[in-house]
C-alpha cells in the first residue's frame, strides 16, 4: 500500500475573502507504517484528513492510494472520528458489521470478521450491548473495529481519544499501539497531543497554522516495549520538550 499526498492546498471563499486552510502539503505513507500529523488549532489537521478520506476535495494537488486518484470515500480508507458516531439503535456487533452489510460481503465472512474484530478489540462479552451501555473507551474500540471491518488499506484517525479522560486515553493509546503491532494496519493519526504522537508514531509531521503547512519532519526512534515506561525515558522527554517548544513558538 502506498498513500501519496502531493502538494495539496485547500482554500475557502473567493477573491479578497479567500481563506487558505492548508497550503502545499506533501507526504507519503507506505504499508504498515504509523505516522502522525501534529498541530494546534488552525493548522488544518482535520482538513487534510478529510481530503485523504475523500470527504472533501483539494483546491490544488491530489491524493493517490496505490496510484489511483482519491475522488471520494472508499473501502480502502477507514476513518475514526473524535466523537464515536456509533448507531445507537445497533449493538456493538451490528455496528461493526454495518459497513460489510452495505458492501455485499458474504454472510459467513461478516460473521467471522465481526467475531474476529470483537476479539481483537477485547469486546467479545459486549457484542450484544448497545452504545449507551458501553463506556467511552469501549465505544471508541467499537468505532475502530468498525473502521477495520472492511479491511481498509489505511486507518485514518481524527483525534480519536480527545474526548476521553487522561487515564482512559492512555489505556486507549496502549490498545491502539498493540492493535497496530498485531494487525500491521497502516495508520495516519492527527492529534494536537505531542506525547500521544511520540508514544504511537514512527514519524511525525509538525504543522504550522494559518495556513496549515508542514514545517518539520521527525523520525521517532524510541524503545516502545512499555508505553508507560516510555514516558519516563529521558530521550522521550527531550523530544517532547523540543517539539512542544516549536508548537509554543508558532503561537507567538
Amino acid at each position: 500500500m502506498k498513500l501519496d499526498v502531493h502538494n495539496i492546498s485547500k482554500h475557502f471563499g473567493e477573491g479578497l475573502n479567500t481563506k487558505k486552510a492548508v497550503e502545499k502539503i506533501s507526504f507519503s505513507i507506505s504499508s504498515g507504517e504509523f505516522k502522525s500529523l501534529v498541530g494546534s488549532s488552525g493548522s488544518g489537521k482535520s482538513t487534510i484528513l478529510r481530503i485523504i478520506a475523500g470527504l472533501d476535495n483539494p483546491t490544488k494537488g491530489y491524493v493517490k492510494v496505490d496510484g489511483e486518484f482519491v475522488k471520494g470515500p472508499g473501502l480502502d480508507r477507514g476513518m475514526v472520528f473524535q466523537k464515536y458516531s456509533l448507531f445507537p439503535w445497533l449493538t456493538a456487533a451490528e455496528n461493526i458489521s454495518f459497513g460489510m452489510n452495505l458492501n455485499s460481503f458474504k454472510l459467513k465472512e461478516i460473521k467471522h470478521r465481526t467475531s474476529y474484530l470483537l476479539e481483537v478489540v477485547g469486546l467479545q462479552d459486549a457484542a450484544q450491548k448497545y452504545p449507551n451501555e458501553l463506556s467511552g473507551g469501549m465505544q471508541q474500540r467499537v468505532a475502530i473495529a468498525r473502521a477495520l471491518a472492511t479491511n481498509p488499506k489505511i486507518l485514518l484517525l481524527d483525534e480519536p481519544f480527545g474526548a476521553l479522560d487522561l487515564q482512559i486515553r492512555e489505556s486507549m493509546q496502549k490498545f491502539l499501539y498493540e492493535l497496530w503491532e498485531r494487525t500491521s494496519v497502516t495508520v495516519l493519526l492527527i492529534t494536537h497531543d505531542i506525547e500521544e504522537a511520540l508514544a504511537l508514531s514512527q514519524k511525525i509531521y509538525i504543522l504550522a497554522p494559518n495556513p496549515g503547512r508542514i514545517i518539520k519532519e521527525v523520525n521517532v526512534e524510541l524503545q516502545k516495549d512499555d508505553l508507560n515506561k516510555l514516558r519516563l525515558d529521558p530521550n522521550f522527554s527531550k523530544l517532547r520538550y523540543e517539539l512542544s517548544d516549536i508548537l509554543r513558538n508558532l503561537q507567538k
